[in-house]
């Protein structure tokens, strides 16, 4: 029986606004500035074009991860076996969402274990960085790694949201220290998440220079957390503060070339507003290795495996033909693919 605790009520909000409301934020990723040239006579075979990848010591169909979202709930429960059990079947990663209720009362755990249905996914665990300085440390993030059987951790940060929310966490001095700690000690690798306001350039490379493994820009350009929290006010003064910030962050495209620029080895996972598979190969021309979508995926998830498939499906096609057409054959040849900018 999953409980109903203050995070996890916060959970259901989060997933209820996201279904519900329009909460996009109002700046475009900046990937609708990129193109691939067209190739008439791309002498490649459309079947023949490999997507497979290997990270982490797991191989992908497609270069996609099934972005953190959710858990600690029942209904959280239900979206994260249809998730994984997608991501089984397409060969493609998957996070949960914040473990934290999780750790609060172990009995919202099986809102997270998916494992058993998807044995072979790369599978990501998830922490808000923030609570390092709350009371957490190397214990509860491997505690959170344990309780899925995790491939690595996230850690993510975000501090907008956590400022405009009334119950936000928003103590982010001396964290980095913290950060590093855990990327000494943890059993896995440890990935950098923002969630939807990307990463800077000063960012990025304090992150590497802690042990981060990987970085996921999360990018402006999709799900703005301020809009979230804006329909979570409890006043009109909260939701003004939150809605003042819908234009605020790095759009995707930028956050990408600004990491790679300055952490030229280190793995990016590109979300933020990623719809479809083009977007996808765009932000591995520009420096990603694979591509992250969300809340395509919460509503195909909160429907039924079958269209959470079909939806994993459409984008692996639309990738393919984008590949086909630019006469790229594989994803080492796209990550070497200049874009024009337009």
């Amino acid at each position: 029986m999953v409980k109903v605790t203050p995070t996890s009520s916060r959970k259901s909000d989060h997933i209820r606004i996201n279904l519900e409301k329009k909460v996009n934020s109002s700046l475009a990723t900046g990937l609708e500035r990129f193109h691939f040239i067209h190739e008439a006579l791309p002498e490649i075979n459309l079947k023949d074009i490999n997507l497979d990848l290997e990270i982490f010591g797991k191989t992908l169909k497609c270069p996609l991860l099934i972005s953190s979202m959710t858990g600690g709930t029942k209904e959280a429960q239900r979206i994260n076996l249809n998730l994984a059990s997608s991501a089984q079947e397409m060969g493609v990663a998957m996070g949960v969402g914040s473990q934290r209720a999780a750790i609060e009362d172990s009995s919202l755990e099986v809102s997270f274990q998916v494992r058993r249905i998807a044995p072979d996914v790369l599978l990501f665990a998830n922490l808000g960085a923030i609570q390092l300085n709350y009371g957490y440390g190397v214990n509860e993030c491997q505690k959170a790694v344990d309780m899925i059987k995790a491939d690595a951790l996230i850690l993510h940060l975000n501090p907008l949201q956590e400022a405009v929310q009334p119950e936000g966490d928003t103590n982010f001095e001396g964290l980095l220290f913290k950060i590093e700690k855990v990327c000494k000690q943890l059993s896995v690798p440890v990935i950098a998440k923002e969630v939807g306001w990307g990463i800077s350039k000063q960012t990025a490379r304090k992150l590497v220079d802690a042990g981060i493994s990987a970085i996921d820009v999360a990018g402006a350009g999709g799900t703005s957390w301020s809009q979230v929290e804006m329909h979570r006010a409890k006043n009109e003064r909260q939701a003004e503060l939150s809605g003042l910030f819908t234009d605020w962050g790095i759009p995707t495209a930028e956050s990408i070339q600004m990491v790679k620029e300055v952490t030229p080895e280190t793995i990016i996972f590109a979300s933020g507003g990623l719809r479809t598979g083009i977007d996808i190969a765009k932000c591995i021309a520009l420096g990603a290795t694979l591509g992250g979508l969300a809340t395509p995926f919460l509503k195909a998830a909160n429907k039924s495996i079958e269209k959470t498939i079909e939806a994993i499906e459409d984008i692996s096609t639309a990738l393919r033909v984008c590949m086909f057409a630019s006469g790229i054959p594989d994803l080492k040849t796209l990550a070497q693919t200049p874009l024009i900018k337009r």
